[in-house]
């Protein structure tokens, strides 16, 4: 029996990524997938991505992002559009990219609100002490979204207790999955890192440091520029801009030490992606991180700008070694695929269902 999901996604980041993964390795489960994307128009490379899932339609809403809205109206406008897709489409459930699009309780069908991050947990490892007004009402519409939502689901177990230790309720674990076909070639003495560079929460500061301390060059994919405008700038990371995936998965096929000393990261798509293509990894000591590669990477203090330095010319100068680190990080890699994530996302989607026909 064919079934319907609405999926929402962010046109911005990883999110992307995880929804059209998501919604290609739902096909054999049977379902047919409407892709509602918020945020900025996409790109043409973003549209025809999507217009090569065949179980897939994308909508372009125009809505705008959760995390960019000035006030709680802009998200209440949203929930409400999405609740009137949802009925015109006779979807059997609706996946949300933030439980906060759940706050007002709209939905008619099974809502599963995925908690990808939030402003509260980033506060908290990134910050610490009292939130800004700003973050408050942002977190209590997360907490409403997740009182409302028939399940809640985060992207590590790490993840989900700290939300849980937030907003006080449980949510499942679901393992974020990525295939990104990488062409292995000649490994280089290069150090590479990737991710939303201008957010705190990916401490590039650190690995600034590191890089300054070390003899081979070390490359920073991402944007520099955050949504306020500001922009980030490095004495010794090499930026390199936003890219592709292709162009992405040519700069991991050399295999560079991937190096990420993150205060923040519920999950860590760039971590997943190198790992794939067989770079030793060398990450901070945070939960998620120890969750998902303890055994197959080398940790250290997420502020130990020394220790990163140490541990990559260490990596760099023993090419045996080097090679096994990445080839334990690409078996690890196997266990976090979009096969995996949607068969697991699947169970919980027939979960649900049943429970709203009893």
């Amino acid at each position: 029996m064919r079934r319907h999901l609405l999926l929402t996604t962010d046109a911005v980041g990883g999110v992307w990524q995880y929804s059209t993964g998501l919604a290609s390795a739902l096909q054999p489960f049977g379902y047919q997938v409407t892709l509602a994307a918020m945020g900025p128009p996409l790109s043409e490379a973003q549209r025809a991505a999507a217009a090569a899932i065949p179980n897939l339609r994308l909508v372009e809403t125009g809505l705008e992002l959760d995390w960019l809205a000035a006030g709680p109206d802009a998200i209440m406008k949203a929930e409400a559009c999405l609740a009137g897709m949802a009925a015109d489409l006779r979807a059997d459930l609706v996946q949300l990219h933030t439980p906060a699009l759940a706050s007002a309780g709209r939905f008619a069908c099974p809502v599963i609100a995925m908690l990808h991050s939030c402003v509260a947990s980033w506060w908290s490892a990134v910050r610490g002490g009292p939130m800004p007004e700003d973050f408050v009402w942002r977190t209590a519409l997360v907490r409403q979204g997740l009182l409302r939502a028939t399940l809640g689901i985060a992207p590590s177990t790490a993840f989900a207790q700290e939300a849980r230790r937030i907003y006080g309720i449980p949510l499942r674990a679901v393992h974020n999955g990525r295939s990104l076909p990488v062409r292995q070639r000649a490994m280089q003495d290069i150090v590479f890192t990737a991710g939303r560079l201008w957010d705190e929460g990916k401490n590039l500061r650190t690995l600034d440091e590191a890089a300054d301390r070390i003899a081979v060059p070390f490359k920073a994919a991402g944007s520099l520029v955050s949504p306020d405008g500001a922009a980030l700038s490095f004495k010794a990371l090499q930026p390199l801009g936003m890219l592709d995936g292709a162009v992405l998965a040519e700069h991991l096929g050399s295999r560079p030490v991937f190096a990420s000393a993150a205060l923040y990261e519920p999950f860590g798509l760039a971590v997943l992606e190198a790992a794939q293509a067989g770079c030793a990894l060398i990450l901070s000591n945070i939960p998620t991180f120890r969750e998902l590669w303890n055994g197959a990477a080398i940790f250290i203090d997420a502020r130990d700008a020394g220790g990163f330095a140490h541990a990559i010319e260490d990596v760099l100068h023993d090419g045996s070694a080097r090679l096994k680190a990445g080839q334990a990080a690409q078996e690890r890699a196997r266990r976090y695929t979009p096969a995996t994530m949607a068969s697991r996302m699947a169970a919980h989607y027939a979960a649900v269902q049943r429970r709203a026909a009893a």
